[in-house]
């Protein structure tokens, strides 16, 4: 019986120890995997400045292309990540890096006439010229979506999908029911496109479209009252091609 039970407690041990051996030989193979797991090489001096050369002929103004990354540059690069739908960080990977170099320049979703539009899914402005280029391009955050209650008001946090006119505009600060509007381009039932402090890359507001506020003004500037406004998603696109050529149609026969 004794030299059963030792043989058994040896067999035991044996198997302990090749249990033990497996794990520390997966975990040393594990380790050195990670070991050898390629690092991303870091971008270079031309390199970043290319990004930027890349970057300014799109439409997303990076300031001097000198491969410095300042704040203008982290400007830019936003603007491209929210375009592209990437991860909106500011800096520039080399995965950024490479969709720069492949990337097209954005387009206005309607073309052939001045106008502003507002990509909700993008969470951006784009401004254009006569002839439907983009003359520029802002982060905007639009209706969180949410219901809120605040300061003896409520309702749902939504910014309306369609086309509009701006009917109405205030310069500097105007105070509003829910909070303070830096020059204010209204646009339907009291919502405009305004200047806030505040402008995450999410969807925060009450359903105003908020700028930038080093923006506003030059902003109002370009959107008199009768510019036409497209706010859309995804899921839903009215053109305003009719609205444009009627407006052509009434300046020609004011001419007269």
């Amino acid at each position: 019986m004794s030299k059963l039970v030792k043989f058994l407690s040896s067999a035991a041990v044996l198997v302990a120890f090749v249990l033990s051996t497996s794990i520390a030989s997966s975990a040393n193979t594990n380790r050195t995997k990670r070991k050898e797991r390629p690092r991303a090489r870091q971008l270079t001096r031309v390199e970043l400045k290319d990004a930027e050369q890349r970057l300014s002929e799109m439409g997303y103004k990076t300031g001097r292309v000198d491969g410095v990354i300042d704040e203008t540059t982290r400007s830019g690069i936003v603007l491209f990540q929210r375009w592209e739908g990437r991860n909106v960080t500011g800096r520039l990977s080399r995965g950024d890096f490479d969709a720069i170099l492949n990337a097209e320049a954005p387009k206005p979703r309607d073309e052939g006439y001045k106008h502003v539009e507002v990509d909700l899914d993008r969470q951006l402005l784009i401004l254009t010229d006569d002839e439907g280029a983009i003359t520029k391009i802002l982060p905007v955050s639009t209706g969180s979506n949410r219901r809120y209650r605040e300061k003896g008001m409520r309702g749902l946090a939504y910014t309306p999908r369609g086309r509009f006119r701006i009917y109405a505009k205030l310069f500097g600060w105007r105070k509003s029911p829910l909070g303070l509007l830096y020059y204010p381009n209204y646009f339907s039932d009291g919502l405009a496109i305004h200047g806030n402090p505040s402008v995450p890359s999410t969807p925060q507001s009450h359903g105003c479209i908020r700028i930038p506020m080093s923006a506003a003004a030059q902003i109002s500037k370009a959107l008199p009252i009768g510019t036409i406004l497209l706010i859309y998603d995804s899921q839903s696109f009215v053109s305003a091609k009719d609205w444009a050529q009627a407006d052509r149609q009434k300046q020609e026969t004011s001419n007269r």
